[in-house]
């Protein structure tokens, strides 16, 4: 089988290459891969500094859809239309970017039926994330409430944005560098960039925000959690801007904000398929989205632009052959 793989020995590589295909233990699980997607995290793992990944060599791609080929346990059998996303794909175990890969049955997941198998990619891990941070927001927030969305424009953002739309939420703001976020993005209230909230050092601002998703931390988080609303909810889901959260606990026991950590690596099972019916319920939010497919061979590329920051939406990888 075909597979991109990342190994280090005296120097990093990161190349396509052709390897057996595994063959499924007991509890296991090969599927023949259809998609898989590229997100932040893949990127990372193809990097020599990324410190995602636990050994060498490792297939990244920390999601895959296709097609039971084999299966060695009760769940699952020859022929069913499965996904997996997160868990140690990709990260100590090979993952989604390989033609075939045995995966444990209880990482599994039958394909939900309004969902094609590129759809379920299209969503993938952002759309995993996405969906748990909403599903957190919604619980103390209206439609009617100030929302902020950060990262706006990356996978997890844009989905979020997305599903704050199918769900009612009219006002919502976005934080974003990109010249085109709001043609990506139309229609949003109002679009800031970081350096509107990064001069500031008010341990309490004004109360812009009922609800925010935040994709960055960071320092911009820091700087965002004195402007949300008395009772307000922040959903963090990711480091991209540093793992580092200086600040007050003046916005927690003073306007009794709460900070909610998100985690789609090991969501529990329950979590998941609540989030995933969600997705499933508004699978039009992912045709709004600037989506692109590209084959295996281009994930190191695309996933460069990714790092850089010029990249927008999300990105399908199609493994399958034609």
């Amino acid at each position: 089988m075909k597979a991109l793989q990342v190994n280090q020995t005296d120097h990093h590589i990161c190349e396509i290459i052709d390897l057996a295909q595994p063959i499924p233990e007991s509890g296991e699980v090969l599927v023949k891969i259809s998609y898989s997607s590229l997100n932040y995290k893949d990127a990372l793992a193809l990097t020599e500094k990324g410190g995602v990944i636990r050994s060498y060599p490792t297939t990244p791609g920390i999601d895959l859809a296709g097609t039971v080929v084999k299966s060695c346990a009760p769940e699952f059998k020859a022929g069913d239309l499965v996904f997996a996303t997160g868990y140690e794909l990709g990260v100590s175990r090979n993952g989604g970017y390989s033609e075939y890969q045995v995966v444990p049955a209880k990482w599994l997941f039958s394909l939900p039926e309004k969902l094609s198998l590129k759809e379920v990619m299209g969503f993938g891990t952002a759309g995993l994330t996405a969906a748990l941070c909403i599903a957190e927001l919604t619980r103390k927030v209206t439609p009617e409430q100030p929302v902020l969305v950060t990262g706006a424009t990356g996978g997890v953002g844009s989905l979020a944005v997305a599903l704050l739309r199918a769900l009612g939420y009219e006002k919502i703001s976005i934080i974003s560098r990109k010249e085109k976020a709001s043609a990506l993005l139309e229609p949003v209230c109002e679009i800031y960039t970081p350096e509107n909230f990064l001069a500031e050092s008010k341990p309490l601002n004004r109360q812009l925000f009922a609800g925010v998703v935040d994709t960055v931390g960071g320092e911009l988080l820091a700087k965002i959690l004195p402007h949300v609303s008395y009772g307000g909810v922040v959903t963090a889901c990711g480091n991209a801007g540093g793992i580092k959260l200086t600040t007050t606990v003046l916005p927690f026991i003073l306007r009794g904000v709460t900070l909610a950590g998100i985690d789609s690596v090991n969501a529990t099972t329950v979590q998941r398929k609540t989030a995933w019916d969600l997705l499933a319920q508004h699978k039009d939010s992912l045709s709004q989205l600037p989506l692109q497919e590209i084959s295996l061979e281009e994930v190191p590329t695309v996933a460069q632009s990714l790092l850089s920051g010029t990249h927008s939406g999300r990105t399908i990888v199609k493994v399958e052959g034609e």
